[in-house]
């Protein structure tokens, strides 16, 4: 075990870059793909202030919508990925059930989503068992 307060990992934290810093060992880089850079840089920040104005009800809620998707995606499957489904419904309802009404006006229509898949896939699992035993 090494000891964090040697001289010899001090060094080493202190030659670690710091995000975004460029060494001086770094290549320079030409102007094209500076530019580029500092275009993607400014779209990033773009992005982190639009969700940093959007209220966390409304990004919770849109990520709740993505994990449906996804499950849906694995039950309409020509061969049902009914693991992949259900990890994607618990991860549903961990969300819908664990927050509540603080998804705002958008939670029953959740728990309606949340019922809606969950059904869905009761019956699509229950069609692939028969189908095995046939």
């Amino acid at each position: 075990m090494t000891d964090q307060t040697s001289p010899e990992a001090s060094d080493q934290v202190a030659d670690q870059d710091e995000p975004g810093e460029r060494d001086d060992d770094d290549a320079e880089l030409d102007p094209a793909t500076e530019g580029r850079l500092a275009d993607a840089e400014a779209a990033m920040d773009e992005v982190r202030r639009q969700v940093a104005e959007a209220p966390a009800e409304v990004v919770v809620v849109n990520h709740v919508m993505g994990l449906y998707e996804m499950a849906a995606i694995h039950l309409s499957a020509p061969q049902p990925d009914l693991a992949s489904a259900a990890l994607a419904i618990d991860a549903v309802a961990c969300l819908v059930d664990g927050l509540g009404d603080r998804l705002g006006d958008e939670t029953p229509t959740m728990r309606d989503a949340l019922n809606n898949i969950r059904l869905a896939f009761v019956q699509i699992k229950a069609r692939a068992t028969t189908a095995g035993v046939d």
